[in-house]
């Protein structure tokens, strides 16, 4: 190693100690133990005979984040059932305080794998504003869908409402007729009260605020901040005032509604925005799957294996029932009676409220509502396509949204590279073959218009052009305001 390499890693360990401390200080402040990982083995872990010797594979002891929000499902469902421990796993589970501390310990080496918010790993790979440069991979997807926007209910107030009853009213002009009241709520607003919420910089929920807001008409540089909260605090934040609105995954947008914490109501799902977007990957470093190619396989296999479990309409009240746990979302309701699974429910068994302050029941039932391995027949698929297939061509959809709105200075000339370098599409359709499982031939797929809200589809063959096909788009970087 040059003593370049050498005083590069040294200020990554640097920096990573400062991080440790600066994490145990924030948990301290809060009151909130800084180890609420979950622990030991399950029975049924335990009485599980393993198909893959621990001795064969080069580090069957890894350590494995998570994030309290309900996509770590499938990591509680491979501890608990045993999943890891059939491919000769021993895995120690660690909760991630939030989706930088998750990304970063990537990084910086504390953990072997961890989800990753969709957008980490391509703006890892192309050194994107808000992003560490790091040669990120994942080979699978955690779920797609599962997230939502929340708004107060002051904009509650004002006249906003769900985006399912704009189409209603509004048919194709719904798009107007939302950026109108969205426009003129913030107008009457001081500055400290244009805030919007994301999880993390350069990431889909950040692209998917500034993507709607757009589409409406209305410049997301000139109309609201952006800024960076970890999921547990998004509806302490709201109650507080100290943002208007966020986007996260479940179950912190039912936390937010009526009959629940009642400080705000639903916008939209995720799935409005782009119906069948990647939320979560299961993120490594490049370094993890060439030094240990075997456990990274058997590491798909437990995830893919958890993936299918959950996606099973028999077992979503057991998953719902178990992340409501500490050691996972800790998201149980306090009042006598009430069911378990109040908030970890609707987006794992699909009967969605988006609440309101008018005494209407908007509780939708859907099959999509998060997709953890079998696609519903309402989203339009490929043959062979299953949930946790990583389709390259959305991290040059990815690259796209990250130029437009000004965290690299040009789309990447080597965007195809990149993509394959971070994307591998290639392992997971290998590993899948091996447990039998098919997957789509090609790496690369056009989004069809009806995907998107505003019915604009996407070519991964002429990305440049869709890039310069929007009006609203940035011409500098985005500034960020941490919380």
């Amino acid at each position: 190693m040059s003593n370049a390499d050498q005083n590069y890693w040294y200020r990554r360990d640097f920096i990573k100690r400062i991080g440790a401390t600066a994490a145990g200080m924030a948990l301290s402040s809060c009151a909130i133990s800084g180890d609420r990982s979950a622990k030991g083995l399950t029975e049924e872990t335990a009485a599980v005979e393993p198909v893959v010797n621990p001795k064969s594979l080069e580090k069957p002891n890894i350590t494995v984040g998570y994030v309290p929000v309900n996509d770590c499902a499938p990591f509680a469902i491979a501890w608990k059932k045993g999943f890891f421990r059939k491919y000769g796993l021993n895995v120690t589970l660690n909760r991630e305080a939030s989706w930088a501390t998750s990304r970063d310990g990537l990084i910086f080496g504390r953990l072997d794998a961890s989800p990753v918010v969709s957008g980490a790993v391509t703006n890892a790979r192309i050194g994107a504003e808000g992003a560490r440069h790091a040669p990120l991979c994942a080979a699978m997807t955690i779920h797609r869908h599962g997230n939502a926007m929340t708004m107060n209910k002051a904009m509650w107030d004002f006249g906003l409402r769900p985006w399912y009853e704009y189409k209603q009213q509004y048919g194709d002009h719904a798009l107007e007729a939302f950026g109108r009241d969205f426009r003129n709520y913030f107008e009457k607003q001081p500055a400290e009260r244009k805030v919007w919420a994301v999880v993390l910089s350069s990431a889909i929920y950040e692209y998917f605020v500034r993507y709607v807001s757009a589409a409406a008409g209305v410049d997301p540089f000139k109309e609201f901040r952006v800024i960076i909260v970890p999921p547990p605090q998004m509806v302490t934040n709201v109650r507080i005032g100290a943002m208007q609105a966020y986007m996260v995954a479940e179950p912190w947008n039912t936390r937010a509604i009526t009959g629940n914490e009642g400080v705000g109501f639903t916008f939209a799902q995720g799935k409005e925005v782009w119906l069948g977007h990647p939320d979560r990957l299961l993120g490594v470093m490049q370094s993890f799957i060439d030094n240990y190619p075997k456990t990274y396989r058997s590491l798909v296999k437990a995830m893919i294996e958890a993936c299918q479990y959950c996606s099973k309409p028999e077992n979503r009240k057991e998953v719902a029932e178990l992340i409501t746990d500490r050691s996972f979302t800790g998201a149980r309701p306090k009042k006598p009676g009430a069911p378990i699974t109040k908030f970890t429910g609707p987006a794992i068994l699909g009967n969605y409220n988006y609440g309101g302050f008018d005494g209407k029941d908007r509780t939708i039932k859907a099959a999509d509502t998060t997709i953890f391995f079998d696609i519903p027949d309402n989203l339009p698929k490929q043959p062979n396509e299953h949930s946790t297939f990583l389709w390259r061509s959305r991290s040059i959809w990815l690259m796209t949204q990250a130029a437009r709105w000004g965290q690299i200075k040009e789309f990447p000339k080597d965007a195809d590279k990149l993509a394959a370098q971070g994307w591998r599409t290639d392992l997971y359709r290998d590993i899948a073959a091996e447990m039998g499982i098919e997957s789509p031939k090609d790496d690369y797929k056009v989004e069809s218009p009806e995907v998107f809200i505003d019915n604009k589809g996407f070519d991964p063959s002429d990305p440049v052009g869709y890039l310069n096909s929007f009006e609203i788009r940035a011409n500098a970087p985005t500034r960020f305001y941490m919380s």
